[in-house]
């Protein structure tokens, strides 16, 4: 009975939810956007061309592993149980990770699932890998180094004592802080701990050189203190580097001292920091005066260019402290000199830098951590011919960086729009379901360096399900909006994003604060709101100063309306242009709404709304929303806590254009409805001039209990939405009525009445509050009302009765950001899950927990180019140099089987001969011999490099006897010479 006397009161004669039935209310979790907590670990593929992110555990949840490759290729890795990611490695088809509860963990990318597990005896302080190897060499914070065998997923024999702790056994809290194997002679590991750095030799088993910084009496050191200047200090080892060809290695220490190491005698090359030389030398002067405080480095990367001898030092960290901004440091080193000819001086003269490249982050934030994107090679512990850099800042966020200019890359289209949310972080969102078509045609046409993320391949998703996309419209804490399709869960067919610049449209690079924007779902165009006051529209269109920036700069007029055409990118050729900027000048913009058909309605803290025409642009209504109350005749109808009889300050909240014939006319018009903070919703009136243009007149006024939450204007008899598009408008020439009428809804109500002052029906949510709400439409089925509320739960109401046909929690949505929570005409519902995280619901569905990715990572077809070796000079100068295969026998011992590669290799080397004709159609092998077996295989790879060794030997002797046989010959002819010489005289002078 409740349910029909709703509908009459709201003059609705159809029941349209009749088609609903209770059980069809069962929200399915479709997908999430962005990272669920705060950024612990990255790592970069340069062969696979993917990036992983590791995140911290937090209140929101377990600390998760995202692999990111082109487009929008992502897989989520789940750890095992709840802990924080800690370090990230790719290995060849595998990603390794490390979490806080030292847990190692070894993932499949082919299968995106893990392969096993392994808790290390002690605390995990690093992890070494080469994509060449099967082998995870683990320091342990006991000092010990164990080798984890990743393809037999078992521990591994070998394993490494304490060695500064043999050398020294007086030493205490000698944990490992760094490791990392020599870029071209594998047989070697750097081990750093405490104290100091050693070289470790596999095939002697032995510490081959130890290294140990002593500042002396009188020297400056890293950090310029006069308390301790006359005693001898020992900082603490933070890292060890190689240099990319293993000339030389680099040392760092927490007083921010970088030492050059010889590593063939021990002798210390240059000790400095980022200002200062020879720091180790008494008498030594710093040029940050008596006292020079620095802070730590965090991260440092001995880099190269495609030539390894051609080097460069990337530096995070080691900045004086009274600098205002920090950032990171690239020294530029240039070609290495010659080792074996060069002089000691020549040597430290190369460690001064030829140049010192500084280049700053975000003010007030510093460098944590960074990944390099190298071109192609994974080795030089992937700092060769790097291209970019992803750098990890204090506060959480991410940025991109050329390499080595330092110029910003922005994210888009280069990385997933999940990695933008923290790049930087995203202040305010708005979805708009946007015409398919529309969003088709909208490919920005700028200019972009190259693809920093080439790989993995999408996954299978079902076709399109709907004609309108849900686009998401982002804006970021540096004044850029960025939009993409998140879809409905099918198929994307337009998956590039588009991004723009409002602080270039504002023309100003402080204060940016988007606090509201929203977007046309037919047109396109654009409008967002700031926290200074100003409102700037953006539409689509080409850039007639592409390449070039505008001779004469356009002053913004305020309180007025500006033509910022002339504020457009540079680099975007086509795409969404700043059109117009309208500064109200009333305070922050609260609410911004953009019509289909050409107006832009704004309302803002101080009270004030406003209606512009776009067609002009003119302003063609400005007021108060306290002025709306004085127009109202039928003040003895003001509920308790109006304007009247409260003193709390009132704002637009919700803006939505319609149209329908309002109440009293018989004639349909364009209607501009606006909601408050305080409960009322006013009605304007569009209406066409003679001269052209458009006039707003106030149609009357509303009240109702408290905040409003949403306006959704309907059809009353198809309950279909009665939005003010391109046809309804176009019909109003005609004459033709739309009979339609508003669902609103506050947080302790929802209101069905016809415009702009009928009491019409209501129905009281008790006991919670609504966050957010719109008028859904279920296909083939009917429309009703669907709700987020306080209690963390969804719920879908009939109309017009407003009786209840579902409920259903939704846990995994954060409740202090319920307010947030977006729901569209379509059923779909996008809440934060976390700070940086959004999930995407279906409220029609059927219950469905989150789905598994679907895409691909690994491709069998890119192939890890060979690790670079020992030149031939070494080679000839007695370096014993160890093959990966050696090593495999060092690590494993005699007993271990052949790894799965190798096994694999040697099918396929089968499978190549008998497709040559080599074999014949029984077991035999090539020529009629048997099939070798691993210890057969293992004698003829030593018989073979015995045997070539051995043809090097000949080719030296030969080498030799050709030389000695030529030097005799020139000594003959010289000889030859000098006697015709002397006769020759002698027979002139007797002439």
């Amino acid at each position: 009975m409740s349910g029909f006397l709703r509908g009459k009161q709201a003059g609705m004669q159809n029941d349209l939810s009749a088609g609903i039935l209770p059980g069809l209310f069962a929200p399915d979790d479709q997908a999430r956007f962005g990272l669920n907590s705060q950024i612990g670990s990255l790592a970069y593929d340069p062969v696979q061309s993917l990036l992983a992110i590791g995140t911290y555990e937090t209140a929101f949840g377990s600390g998760q592993i995202y692999v990111f490759g082109q487009n929008r290729v992502q897989v989520t890795l789940t750890l095992p149980r709840r802990a924080s990611v800690k370090t990230l490695l790719f290995c060849s088809n595998r990603l390794i990770s490390v979490d806080s509860k030292n847990e190692i963990v070894i993932w499949d990318l082919e299968k995106a699932k893990k392969l096993a597990s392994y808790a290390p005896p002690g605390v995990v302080t690093c992890l070494v890998t080469d994509p060449m190897l099967d082998w995870a060499l683990i320091g342990l914070q006991s000092g010990d180094v164990i080798a984890y065998d990743l393809d037999r997923e078992k521990l591994a024999p070998l394993r490494l004592p304490n060695f500064w702790r043999e050398r020294n056994p007086r030493s205490r809290l000698l944990s490992i802080v760094s490791m990392q194997l020599h870029p071209r002679d594998i047989g070697q590991l750097l081990i750093g701990y405490t104290e100091g750095a050693v070289i470790y030799s596999f095939k002697q088993n032995k510490p081959l050189k130890y290294f140990q910084y002593d500042i002396p009496a009188g020297a400056p050191g890293g950090t310029t203190d006069p308390m301790t200047a006359n005693i001898v200090r020992k900082p603490r080892l933070t890292q060890a580097v190689w240099h990319p060809t293993g000339t030389f290695i680099l040392t760092a220490y927490e007083d921010s001292s970088m030492v050059f190491w010889d590593p063939k005698d021990g002798r210390i090359v240059m000790a400095r920091t980022l200002t200062d030389t020879h720091i180790d030398k008494p008498g030594s002067i710093s040029k940050g005066g008596i006292i020079s405080l620095k802070g730590p480095y965090t991260r440092i990367a001995w880099c190269a260019k495609p030539n390894p001898d051609d080097t460069g030092i990337l530096v995070a960290g080691g900045i004086p402290t009274t600098l205002p901004q920090k950032g990171l440091t690239f020294l530029e080193l240039g070609i290495t000199p010659v080792y074996a000819t060069s002089t000691w001086p020549i040597l430290t003269e190369h460690f001064k830098a030829r140049r010192q490249h500084y280049i700053q982050t975000p003010p007030g934030a510093e460098i944590v951590d960074f990944c390099l994107i190298p071109r192609l090679s994974p080795h030089f512990a992937g700092a060769q011919d790097p291209i970019a850099i992803i750098a990890l800042l204090t506060s959480g966020e991410l940025i991109t960086l050329s390499f080595p200019s330092g110029h910003p890359i922005s994210p888009t289209n280069q990385l997933h729009p999940s990695v933008s949310f923290v790049h930087p972080f995203v202040t305010s969102i708005n979805v708009a379901e946007l015409d398919r078509g529309r969003w088709l045609g909208m490919i920005e046409n700028r200019q972009q360096g190259p693809q920093i993320l080439r790989g993995g391949a999408e996954g299978t998703k079902p076709l399109r399900r709907y004609e309108a996309r849900n686009v998401i419209q982002m804006a970021h804490g540096d004044g850029t909006v960025r939009i993409w399709d998140a879809g409905h869960g099918d198929e994307l067919e337009n998956s590039k994003v588009l991004q723009v610049d409002v602080a270039r449209a504002l023309d100003r690079y402080e204060d940016i604060n988007i606090s509201t924007l929203n977007m046309s779902c037919s047109t396109g165009e654009l409008v967002v709101g700031l926290s200074s006051g100003e409102v700037v529209v953006y539409r689509w269109g080409g850039n007639k100063y592409f390449g070039r920036e505008a001779a004469d700069p356009v002053e913004t007029r305020q309180g007025g309306i500006t033509n910022i055409s002339t504020r457009a990118e540079p680099t975007l050729k086509e795409g969404l242009q700043p059109f117009v900027l309208y500064d109200m000048a009333q305070g922050p913009v609260t609410i911004v709404k953009m019509s289909d058909v050409g107006f832009v309605g704004s309302g803002s803290e101080d009270g004030v709304f406003s209606i512009i025409d776009l067609r002009g642009p003119a302003l063609i209504f400005t007021g108060s929303v306290i002025d709306f109350a004085k127009q109202e005749k039928r003040g003895s109808f003001l509920k308790k806590g109006s304007v009247q009889s409260s003193g709390k300050p009132e704002w637009p909240v919700v803006i939505e254009f319609g149209v329908m014939t309002l109440e009293g006319d018989n004639y349909s018009s364009i209607a501009c409805f606006v909601g408050t903070n305080l409960g009322k919703v006013a009605t304007f009136k569009i209406l066409p001039q003679q001269t052209g243009g458009y006039t707003a007149q106030f149609a009357g006024l509303s009240i109702l209990a408290d905040r409003i939450i949403s306006i959704s204007p309907i059809i009353a008899d198809t309950g279909k939405p009665a939005h003010a598009t391109g046809a309804a408008v176009g019909a109003l020439r005609s004459g033709q009525q739309t009979h339609g009428t508003l669902v609103v809804v506050t947080q302790s109500e929802a209101r069905i009445f016809k415009p702009a002052t009928a009491k019409g029906a209501h129905k009281t949510f008790e006991d919670v509050l609504c966050d957010s709400a719109s008028v859904t439409e279920f296909e083939l089925h009917g429309f009703a009302l669907v709700g987020v509320f306080s209690n963390g739960t969804s719920r879908a109401f009939a109309l017009p009765s407003l009786k209840e046909l579902g409920s259903s929690p939704l846990p995994m949505l954060d409740k202090t950001r319920l307010p947030n929570t977006i729901v569209t005409t379509s059923g779909d519902i996008f809440g934060w899950t976390g700070p940086s995280e959004i999930a995407m619901l279906s409220v029609w569905g059927t219950g469905q927990t989150l789905p598994k990715s679907q895409d691909r990572l690994f491709n069998l077809q890119a192939i890890i180019p060979p690790r670079p070796t020992i030149s031939n000079l070494q080679w000839i100068s007695g370096t014993q140099y160890v093959s990966p295969l050696d090593l495999d026998l060092l690590i494993g011992g005699p007993d271990r089987p052949p790894s799965k590669r190798m096994m694999a290799a040697s099918a396929e080397e089968e499978r190549l001969a008998r497709g040559n004709g080599m074999g014949s159609s029984s077991s035999s092998g090539p020529g009629g011999r048997e099939p070798e077996g691993w210890g057969d295989y293992m004698t003829r790879q030593l018989n073979e490099r015995t045997e070539k060794l051995n043809i090097m030997g000949d080719s030296m002797e030969r080498v030799q006897e050709n030389s000695q046989g030529w030097a005799d010959d020139v000594s003959k002819f010289v000889g030859k010479q000098k006697r015709n010489l002397i006769l020759g005289s002698i027979t002139g002078k007797w002439l």
